[in-house]
Order: structure tokens, then sequence, then C-alpha cells
């Protein structure tokens, strides 16, 4: 009994891949990254005759920003933010916090009163 190849069914969200290591909100924070670096870092670097040290921090941020956007939160019972995002994406949990500090740290709670009756 010969069967034919099967694809696993995936999560992939609508993305496509580019270059077969990103997705495109992964490319996109990877440029966003690497050019902070280029407008900030890099210039400093240049005036001090540092360039290499310049593209290193390029070559750093773009990580960072692909870090973001691509991996998860990993499971660990030893931190209490592990335990509460564990395998959630990085870039959903920044953008969950950036909405909670817009909204300047305000908690709204449903209270309910049991009845004393019973």
């Amino acid at each position: 009994m010969a069967g034919g190849p099967y694809n696993i069914p995936r999560d992939t969200k609508g993305e496509g891949r580019i270059l077969m290591v990103f997705s495109t909100k992964a490319f996109i924070a990877t440029g966003i990254g690497a050019l902070i670096a280029l407008c900030t870092i890099y210039p400093i670097c240049s005036i001090l005759n540092v360039k290499i040290a310049g593209w290193i921090s390029i070559i750093i941020f773009g990580f960072i920003g692909f870090f973001i956007t691509t991996f998860k939160m990993p499971s660990s019972n030893n931190f209490e933010i592990f335990r509460k995002t564990a395998g959630e994406s990085i870039y959903d949990i920044l953008k969950r916090l950036v909405k909670f500090k817009m909204k300047k740290n305000k908690i709204y709670i449903y209270f309910m009163e049991e009845d004393k009756n019973e």
C-alpha cells in the first residue's frame, strides 16, 4: 500500500514567506530594527571611526526585530511571566503591553456580590 506525501496542516496566519526564512511581518520588523540602528547608532559610530561597530549594531537590531516577530515565549515554571505567557508570540505580548500602557495601567474588574440570603 503506497501512499503519497501528506502535507501536515499548520497555522501560517495567511503570511507568505520571503527567502524561506522571513514571513512578511518578520521581514518588515527586521527592516525596521535595522533602520533604527542605521539612523541612530551608525552615524555615531561613523563619527568615532568605528564603522564596524555600527554595522554590527545594524545586524543586532535587525535580529531583535526578527526575534520579536518570529519566536514564542518559552514554557517554564521557574518564572511567573513564562507560566502566564507560554506559547504566545512575543509580538502579541508586546502589543498588549503597549495597549495597556496607553490606558495608563488601568484594569477594570467586573465584581458581583453574592446573595447573602442563601
